[in-house]
């Protein structure tokens, strides 16, 4: 026997008299733990599980919320993937924190344009950093955690489970920096971000430089001491949040013109120049600004690593973003099938259950054996990369998981909204935050059609079996 925690949500008038349980009042070893903005109550659930059982009977919703069941089925099963204790403690510990602490607050997101009270908002945070996830991705030494490339696919996936972009309160600094910035530059900018005390956004995507980064117009010529820095860059993420910038332009004149240079950038300096910010499908606290840098005068000493560099982390950048992508997609498609199950095994039409549907559980079906295989394949190219598998071959298997992770929860989530019905296209819904959500996934680092193109000049330059 083992003792396990199970989080429950239910539907809850009164604290005292949870409707939806098998027993009258407060089953033994539940112990109320809080309360969402919207009447629901959250409960701790206390319960001795035989190791090869899938749930417990205790407390076990008969009747009332889809989403009681679903969150208690959750909460008790575990995946099958062979990790190591630690790992499978990192992974329990931010599933936790996001059970505990972010879902509850997803509605009240949704409906205050994804703000959540200051005060929740910085309890996060603090919480975030308390439990070793915050800078996961950088080593011990600098102030990080130095998890393994594993590890943070762990934390992230559990992130992907929470919408409104509620778990950005895990943030991860610029992994690629040790290795080129200076130590002025790490002591003032790195740093302080490790600590949560910084924050920092990137400058790169312009309105004729999308997927084409190196169509970038925005330009960088050095002035004595200096450089100045000019162009307009859009879908700057997190600029409302952030103080510094990582501001990508083309060198103009010198020995390295038209090459990629990549620069640290104070947001309030003269020069920076916010445009507007553009409302976005999603309803994120994060705004995603069009800048505009006229003519902005950054000391030589802000140019990280050497000209003609910048695309170089560029790159690394986008690897790692692609595969933290890829590991949100599970967690959200995992919650997706969860709920969906769950609603399904409980709306009634026509006498029976919409589960007993061949059409609704072959849509089940099809969305857990995808979700499976986006699972594997993105705790492989983690365990690849911390291997130290060849950067080309990083870098097509980064391209591969993303194209393929998010595709698949973009179908998970359609077929989650039809199961759902009407209730499917209601903002209060979680299948309805997610369709929105999910579908810059395909976008965002790197397009659908831009990973295939990666993936097959990998393919044509390594082979089948290099890659796979």
């Amino acid at each position: 026997m083992m003792t396990t925690p199970f989080y429950v949500l239910s539907p809850c008038p009164v604290l005292a008299v949870p409707s939806g349980f098998t027993s009258s009042g407060v089953p033994s070893g539940v112990q109320i733990v809080g309360r969402t903005y919207d009447d629901i109550a959250v409960f701790r659930v206390e319960a001795a599980i035989d190791r090869g059982r899938p749930w417990p009977t205790v407390a076990r919703p008969c009747s009332g919320s889809h989403r009681a069941r679903g969150l208690l089925y959750r909460a008790a099963m575990s995946t099958t993937y062979p990790f190591s204790r630690a790992d499978r403690e990192i992974q329990e510990r931010a599933r936790a924190f996001v059970d505990e602490q972010l879902i509850p607050w997803e509605q009240h997101a949704e409906e205050h344009a994804g703000q959540i009270p200051e005060d929740v908002r910085e309890k996060h945070h603090a919480a975030a950093i308390d439990l070793g996830f915050y800078a996961m991705n950088l080593p011990e030494d600098l102030g990080g955690t130095g998890y393994t490339t594993l590890q943070q696919v762990l934390v992230s996936e559990q992130i992907g489970r929470v919408t409104n972009a509620l778990g950005w309160c895990v943030h991860t600094p610029a992994g690629w920096a040790p290795e080129v910035m200076t130590h002025e530059q790490i002591e003032r900018w790195l740093k302080p971000a490790i600590r949560g005390e910084r924050r920092e956004c990137y400058a790169i995507t312009e309105a004729g430089a999308g997927s084409d980064v190196d169509a970038i117009t925005a330009t960088a010529r050095r002035d004595g001491d200096d450089y100045l820095l000019t162009g307009e860059k859009m879908h700057v993420t997190s600029y409302n949040t952030a103080d510094h910038i990582f501001f990508q332009a083309k060198l103009a004149g010198g020995d390295h013109e038209g090459q990629h240079a990549l620069f640290v950038v104070d947001k309030d300096i003269p020069g920076v120049r916010l445009v507007r910010e553009p409302r976005y499908t999603h309803t994120y606290p994060d705004t995603h600004a069009i800048v505009a840098f006229d003519d902005v005068r950054v000391p030589a000493s802000q140019l990280i690593g050497a000209e003609g560099d910048g695309m170089t982390f560029t790159y690394a950048w986008f690897r790692y973003e692609r595969l933290m992508i890829a590991a949100r997609c599970c967690g959200a498609a995992e919650r997706l099938v969860e709920e969906a199950t769950a609603f399904a095994e409980e709306r009634v039409q026509f006498g029976r259950p919409i589960i007993d549907n061949q059409a609704i559980a072959h849509m089940l079906a099809d969305s857990l054996t995808e979700l499976w295989a986006a699972r594997l394949m993105t705790y492989r190219v983690a365990e690849n990369i911390d291997a130290g598998a060849d950067v080309k071959i990083q870098h097509a298997q980064c391209s591969m998981v993303k194209l393929y992770a998010s595709e698949m929860a973009g179908r998970v989530a359609d077929r989650a909204v039809q199961i759902f019905g009407g209730r499917g296209y209601m903002r209060e819904n979680v299948a309805e935050r997610f369709y929105r959500e999910l579908r810059v996934d395909r976008i965002w680092e790197g397009t659908s059609e831009i990973q295939r193109n990666i993936i097959a000049d990998q393919l044509r330059k390594r082979g089948v079996r290099t890659l796979t």
